[in-house]
């Protein structure tokens, strides 16, 4: 375990959301906001989520006051999934520009309620990029059930075969 290693996991992350965003384009608004049954209410709900959260880690890393992004976006589909490649890009540049020596440094953090948390960066990073894997599945599914096909796999391998 190196910095190249989470280096790549960023760059995952990256590339991930790049591809996911390219297909929430090319749907309707009728699907973009469709009810579905899964963690969150519909697919922007689910985009929103994402969104949230690795902003909220970027600016834990970055040592930020937390504010929710959620709760201030207002903006139109196309300006959020700017937004979440922007966020992508700037979780990726900080990864790529972390002082290796720091990852199994201990890294404390408050969520959003204020209770307060101690983990070694590394497992933060993983979890970063864990999570929005998580999320990128669930929203594959989400497109084909509002009935979206382009959809292909967003899994690690095939980062790394290209």
């Amino acid at each position: 375990m190196d910095k190249k290693y989470f280096t790549e996991l960023a760059k995952f992350n990256r590339v991930g959301t790049g591809q996911v965003c390219s297909w929430l384009q090319q749907i309707s608004d009728e699907q973009w906001l469709r009810p579905v049954v899964s963690s969150f209410n519909s697919i922007h709900d689910t985009v929103l989520h994402m969104i949230n959260a690795e902003d909220a880690w970027l600016q834990r890393f970055r040592k930020e006051n937390l504010v929710r992004f959620d709760q201030r976006f207002t903006g139109t589909r196309q300006e959020l999934l700017e937004l979440w490649q922007q966020t992508s890009q700037q979780l990726s540049d900080w990864v790529a520009a972390f002082d290796e020596t720091k990852l199994r440094a201990p890294f404390t953090y408050r969520r959003f309620n204020g209770q307060e948390y101690t983990s070694l960066y590394y497992q933060v990073i993983a979890h970063v990029v864990n999570h929005a894997t998580y999320h990128r599945g669930q929203l594959v599914t989400l497109l084909r059930q509002v009935g979206f096909t382009g959809v292909q796999s967003t899994d690690l391998i095939g980062f790394y075969r290209v």
